[in-house]
């Protein structure tokens, strides 16, 4: 199946633009690397799963929190602010499972640790990741690809 959206340069120049916005909001470049895996876990989408260990990697995570990030309520690698941003990951990605959205404490704990800004970069980091996701898991891009 082929990715008609590659080659698309208006989806580009979107997706660009999301990526700055992001990455202007002050968030620690490990911990949208973290979101990213996450979603992307959760998501089973490989291509993005590979993705964002590589970018954790780039950005100084170590192989042990990578690889636990999946049972981050019960490692002990996570400070609490990573804790609350995996929360909203997760509460905002399981949406299709019934799951109950984003809680008032989900928020609150959120709060406690970001600034408005961060919080929205975080919340425009999930639903990018869930956009390629979606997008990777329709087309069936495979592990180690790259959009690029």
């Amino acid at each position: 199946m082929e990715n008609r959206l590659k080659n698309n340069p208006d989806v580009w120049t979107a997706v660009q633009h999301l990526q700055k916005a992001i990455a202007v909001g002050g968030v620690d470049p490990k911990l949208l690397a973290l979101v990213h895996l996450r979603a992307s876990q959760i998501n089973s989408c490989s291509a993005c799963v590979s993705a964002s260990v590589a970018g954790g990697e780039k950005a100084g995570d170590t192989d042990e929190r990578l690889h636990n990030v999946a049972a981050w309520r019960e490692a002990p690698f996570y400070t609490d602010a990573e804790r609350a941003a995996l929360a909203l990951t997760e509460a905002a990605t399981r949406l299709q499972d019934g799951a109950p959205g984003v809680t008032d404490e989900i928020w609150e704990e959120a709060d406690a640790h970001f600034t408005e800004e961060q919080i929205g970069a975080i919340n425009l980091e999930i639903a990018l990741t869930n956009f390629f996701n979606r997008i990777n898991r329709t087309i069936k891009e495979p592990a180690g690809q790259t959009w690029g």
